[in-house]
């Protein structure tokens, strides 16, 4: 089974930096993000690829379960509360346990546990989606559509409500999103570094700091990427 990708949304940064640090020791989970703020968490959630959401419930701005019910199916979730009273209310949605505060380690690996069997199925569903045997793709531009080889597309920049595919000799702009584009991309040599960008691997020359060197190009690591980016770069 891939790793469970995790977020973790609290306005308390005390309860951030204790679940930052259970995910942390616990093999199977990979920590994609993490925030205080309710209305940062949403933009994250929606851009990013996480299948289990660790989530406060009593927040300024948006409660818990007001950004539970805005991501619809897309997330799991794990509330972490200091108030039960709204368990029951909690599992309408995608809701695979309830902690109640303070956290102890014991009580959060048994809902991971817990967890692992339903994510697996989740993310074994999802997978052959990312995955792809062509090595193409076709993009419509100018009322027509055109055939783009994997291996020479280099990165894609994402500009509002359009794209802009960087080839090797040329440049195409499609009205499309980051993020239908990232669906349509096999995984195994795309992946996204930044909220604005996706890089193929395969052209990737050299990592410095937070910048990635495509031929002439530098294309910036994202914060909220940059754990899952480097780990599975740096481990390539």
């Amino acid at each position: 089974m891939s790793s469970i990708r995790c977020y973790i949304l609290d306005d308390e940064p005390m309860a951030v930096a204790l679940l930052s640090d259970y995910v942390n020791k616990s093999p199977q989970l990979t920590l994609v993000g993490s925030s205080t703020s309710a209305l940062q968490a949403l933009t994250d959630l929606q851009q990013l690829e996480v299948d289990l959401c660790f989530i406060d419930i009593q927040m300024p701005e948006l409660t818990g379960l007001q950004i539970m019910s805005l991501l619809g199916r897309k997330t799991y979730f794990i509330i972490t509360s200091a108030y039960n009273q709204y368990a029951l209310e909690g599992y309408e949605h995608n809701v695979i346990d309830y902690l109640l505060k303070p956290v102890t380690y014991e009580r959060f690996f048994k809902s991971i546990q817990k967890a692992t069997p339903i994510l697996s199925m989740a993310i074994t569903k999802e997978e052959p989606k990312k995955t792809s045997q062509e090595n193409f793709l076709f993009v419509k531009t100018d009322g027509k559509h055109i055939k783009v080889q994997y291996e020479d597309l280099k990165y894609v920049e994402g500009l509002k409500d359009y794209l802009v595919l960087h080839l090797a000799n040329e440049k195409i702009i499609t009205l499309s999103t980051l993020k239908e584009m990232e669906e349509k991309l096999p995984s195994t040599l795309f992946i996204r570094v930044h909220k604005s960008y996706i890089i193929n691997k395969q052209h990737l020359d050299s990592i410095e700091r937070n910048r990635l060197y495509i031929d002439k190009a530098i294309v910036p690591i994202g914060e909220t990427y940059k754990k899952t980016v480097l780990g599975q770069l740096i481990k390539e």
